[in-house]
């Protein structure tokens, strides 16, 4: 069966297992790790990051990277910020559509570069990716959004849900609806076939008439597009913008659950469910660092160890594969 068809592929059993694994031996050392509370505190992690990282699959699907995710996200989280505060009548809806369309058009401002400017992607979004962080501390002038400044009713979205005050909050709704529009759009639409085809072969995709570069600027739109309403769950999430702090470093968690989830760096391979994993996998990691008291330094350590082991094992199964 094609990949693209499958939920779940052989290499992202290993983060299933790792999962569990981590699961097991962090209630094993600290049984609290099993209580709602906690559990809320993993769902409430995960969905800036699947949001992100829907986007970032997408790249890297077509073999490109976008690194300044974190950045994008930044700079539409702080201009949503800013236009609640100074211009509160937009209301929160108002709002989420300005941040999308904001991280849209920073994406859109990649995807020129690297799809009809020839651009390598890793130099376009580093570049980008500073840019757009300086952004960030120009419009803000240096000074946070805080909470006061926000709409209560955006800040609900992170304790309510479509039944009240449950397990399940807006936000994590919000996720789940971006993971199944990802996957009916790669599984069931022609633009989705032709992200896995691009990143099977670039060279045969365009000899088969696919719009290479049409498609690969679409991809980097939807990534500015998911960072955008990233920015805005951001507020709903931790209630201030902080310049400083929003976004920052986020583009390394979104490409870790990304790799983590079987998304091949090789490009053509991986499934929306695998990233979704490779999110829980990471929002479990950081909560159980936490529950068990280890400093957060050793959270960046644990991404860049589960990117190298994840490229490491993902080099290991193609070559497996193309010997067989």
């Amino acid at each position: 069966m094609n990949n693209r068809w499958r939920l779940v592929e052989v290499r992202e059993l290993p983060t299933l297992a790792l999962w569990v694994l981590i699961c097991a031996v962090t209630a094993l050392v600290q049984p609290k790790f099993l209580t709602a509370g906690v559990f809320r505190s993993i769902l409430l992690w995960i969905p800036l990051l699947v949001v992100v990282a829907m986007g970032e699959m997408m790249v890297m699907l077509t073999r490109g990277v976008d690194v300044s995710v974190g950045s994008m996200m930044g700079l539409a989280g702080m201009a949503v910020g800013i236009a609640l505060r100074d211009h509160p009548g937009i209301g929160v809806y108002g709002a989420m559509v300005l941040g999308i369309a904001l991280g849209a058009t920073l994406g859109a401002v990649n995807g020129l570069l690297i799809a009809y400017g020839n651009v390598p992607a890793i130099v376009a979004t580093l570049g980008t990716l500073g840019a757009y962080r300086g952004l960030v501390h120009i419009v803000s002038r240096g000074v946070q959004v805080d909470e006061y400044n926000l709409p209560r009713e955006l800040g609900r979205w992170s304790i309510d849900g479509p039944f009240g005050q449950t397990l399940v909050p807006w936000v994590v709704v919000f996720a789940i609806l971006a993971a199944a529009g990802t996957l009916l759009f790669l599984r069931f639409t022609r633009v989705g076939r032709d992200i896995y085809a691009i990143g099977g072969n670039p060279e045969a995709a365009w000899l088969r008439g696919i719009p290479v570069r049409r498609v690969t600027f679409l991809v980097y739109v939807l990534s500015g597009l998911g960072s955008g309403l990233a920015g805005v769950l951001y507020a709903s999430r931790f209630g201030t913008i902080n310049p400083a702090a929003i976004g920052s470093g986020f583009e390394l968690i979104a490409i870790s659950a990304v790799v983590v989830g079987g998304v091949s760096v090789f490009g053509g391979s991986g499934t929306v469910a695998g990233v979704v994993l490779g999110c829980l996998l990471l929002g479990t990691i950081s909560t159980a660092l936490t529950v068990l008291n280890i400093a957060d330094a050793w959270q960046g350590t644990t991404y860049g160890l589960v990117i190298l082991v994840a490229v490491i094992f993902d080099h290991w199964m193609g070559t497996r594969f193309r010997k067989a």
